[in-house]
C-alpha cells in the first residue's frame, strides 16, 4: 500500500499497480502493447518480454545492444492475465496520459503501441526502471528490493489468502504448479499443522 500510495499520479503508477497485482515479469511489462490490454474484459495477455541483443562489437571491443521483443520464457508464460478494478483504472490513466505525450512528442514519436514507454514511444531501460523503483521505495520509506520482488509479493499475497495454487501458478506464467508450490512453501508455515489438524477432525480424533 505505501509503494503503491508513494506511485499515485507518477508517470509509471500502471507499471507499478501491474507489477504488484498481477507477478508480470519486468520484461513482460515492458514488452507489453495496447493489442494485448483489454480494459472492458480486465485482463491483459502476455505474448513477449523485452529482452537484450548483442549487435555488434565497437573498436573498443564493447558489444552494442539493442532491446527487442522475444517469446515468452516458456509456453506456459504465453498467457491470459485478469486484473482488478485498480489496474484497469490505472490503465485508463495511463493511456490518457500517453495520449498526450504522443502529442508532445509529435513528429518524434515513436509507434511501437506499447503500454510502457519513454518519452518518444521506444522501449523503457530496465535501468530507468530500478532506478524509479529505488525511489518510490525511498519515498515510501520502505527496504530496497529488487524488481523481481514485486512478482514475489504478488505471490505471496494471493497465497496466503488461500487462492489456489494452481490459479496463482498460471497468473505468473510458471511452467508445473509445483514451481510454484516450492518457490513460495514458505508462505503458509502453518500449512503441515493445519493439514494434520483437518485430518484429525475428519476422523473425529
Amino acid at each position: 500500500r505505501r509503494l503503491l500510495s508513494a506511485a499515485r499520479d507518477t508517470p509509471l503508477e500502471a507499471l507499478w499497480v501491474l507489477a504488484v497485482t498481477t507477478g508480470l515479469r519486468q520484461g513482460e511489462l515492458l514488452a507489453l502493447q495496447w493489442s494485448e490490454v483489454d480494459l472492458e474484459g480486465a485482463s491483459v495477455r502476455v505474448t513477449g518480454t523485452l529482452t537484450r541483443i548483442d549487435v555488434e562489437i565497437d573498436s573498443a571491443g564493447r558489444a552494442k545492444t539493442h532491446r527487442v521483443t522475444a517469446p515468452p520464457k516458456s509456453a506456459r508464460s504465453r498467457r491470459r492475465v485478469e486484473v482488478g478494478a485498480l489496474a484497469v483504472a490505472a490503465l485508463r490513466e495511463h493511456r490518457r496520459r500517453q495520449v498526450e505525450q504522443r502529442h508532445l512528442a509529435g513528429t518524434l514519436w515513436v509507434d511501437r503501441n506499447l503500454v510502457f514507454c519513454g518519452a518518444t514511444g521506444g522501449h523503457l531501460h530496465p535501468v530507468q526502471l530500478n532506478r524509479e523503483l529505488r525511489s518510490l521505495l525511498k519515498v515510501a520509506r520502505l527496504t530496497v528490493i529488487r524488481f523481481h520482488d514485486l512478482r514475489h509479493t504478488a505471490a505471496s499475497l494471493l497465497l496466503g489468502r488461500d487462492v489456489n495454487p494452481k490459479k496463482v501458478s498460471e497468473m505468473l506464467g510458471h511452467s508445473t504448479v509445483a514451481v510454484t508450490l516450492d518457490t513460495y512453501s514458505h508462505v503458509a508455515p502453518a500449512t503441515h499443522a493445519a493439514a494434520a489438524h483437518v485430518i484429525a477432525h475428519s476422523l473425529g480424533v
